[in-house]
């Protein structure tokens, strides 16, 4: 089988870093993005000293002409893209109420943890039709889970929300192409953003199952450990 390209946003530490590594162990060429370019040059090298076929490309998803470089890239550097992990993400907003909140700072959350999201898997999925293949793995949350959703972390919720809705239109537009569309949550994990809970590789792990699914896996659902949520 043809080489496997994965692209991995938000990489240059925590969760994002993590599914490269796990991709990369799966024999993936793992393409590793962020904002931070020193960071992401340095996380990349980090993994191709563990052995591991890396590769470092900027990208701010929050910037509409940073996202519509990335299929230009792919195609030169690889021809095709397999996998996109939707990972990158901003602002648990832990201080903020609904009935209160700065809803500029929505619009901002919005722009990276959806739109953003939603605009790189529009500039790939071509990529992904010309060979009948392709998993996007939307990092969501069970803060975004309507089933669960309470009060607190307005910005953060509403944005993961959107995501799962994302997740389902597309996979509703893509069923039958090959492509195969999943939102993760991974659990409460000991990232920056997390501040505490499971070892990050236990988080991530979830991630990689829904990047390397099965031709008959599922699609347009919501996983965490390969189990279903509810939406």
């Amino acid at each position: 089988m043809t080489q496997q390209i994965a692209l991995v946003t938000g990489a240059n530490r925590g969760l994002g870093f993590e599914v490269c590594r796990q991709l990369g162990q799966q024999g993936l060429t793992v393409v590793l993005t962020s904002r931070d370019e020193a960071k992401g040059q340095a996380a990349a090298e980090t993994l191709q000293n563990e052995g591991l076929d890396i590769h470092y490309r900027p990208l701010d998803v929050a910037d509409f002409d940073s996202i519509a470089a990335i299929p230009a890239y792919l195609q030169t550097t690889f021809g095709r893209l397999d996998v996109l992990v939707n990972n990158a993400a901003i602002l648990y907003d832990t201080w903020q109420r609904a009935i209160d909140v700065d809803l500029a700072v929505v619009q901002q959350v919005l722009d990276t943890n959806t739109l953003g999201a939603w605009r790189l898997a529009q500039v790939c999925i071509p990529l992904m039709r010309a060979n009948g293949y392709g998993r996007i793995v939307n990092v969501s949350s069970e803060s975004g889970s309507l089933a669960s959703m309470g009060g607190g972390t307005p910005a953060y919720s509403l944005s993961k929300a959107g995501l799962n809705a994302v997740t389902r239109l597309l996979a509703g537009e893509l069923r039958g192409s090959g492509i195969l569309v999943n939102s993760v949550c991974p659990g409460w994990v000991a990232t920056d953003m997390g501040g505490g809970g499971r070892p990050i590789p236990e988080g991530a792990r979830g991630i990689v199952w829904a990047a390397i699914l099965p031709d008959d896996g599922p699609t347009g659902g919501f996983f965490r450990d390969g189990k279903p949520l509810a939406w």
